[in-house]
């Protein structure tokens, strides 16, 4: 599930529910939580009482810093 919602400085954000981010970065939902706890994943936003999301903008950055990571921070191997 996606949430949108107008920022009216920025544009339009989006955010997804764990399941969808699960797929995205093929990681456990005890995977995602223990690094949230280490500072090195995005931290979800409180949509409701008991639902949280993230915004698709910071998982995305995520996954690009893990690629940067894993390539020696460039993409030079891209080819």
């Amino acid at each position: 599930m996606t949430v949108q919602t107008e920022n009216t400085n920025k544009g339009t954000l989006s955010c997804s529910r764990l399941p969808r981010v699960q797929a995205r970065v093929d990681m456990s939902r005890s995977s995602i939580y223990d690094l949230i706890a280490k500072g090195k994943f995005p931290r979800p936003i409180k949509l409701g009482v008991r639902s949280v999301g993230w915004l698709d903008s910071e998982i995305e950055e995520w996954i690009r810093s893990r690629v940067e990571a894993s390539r020696g921070g460039g993409m030079e191997g891209a080819r």
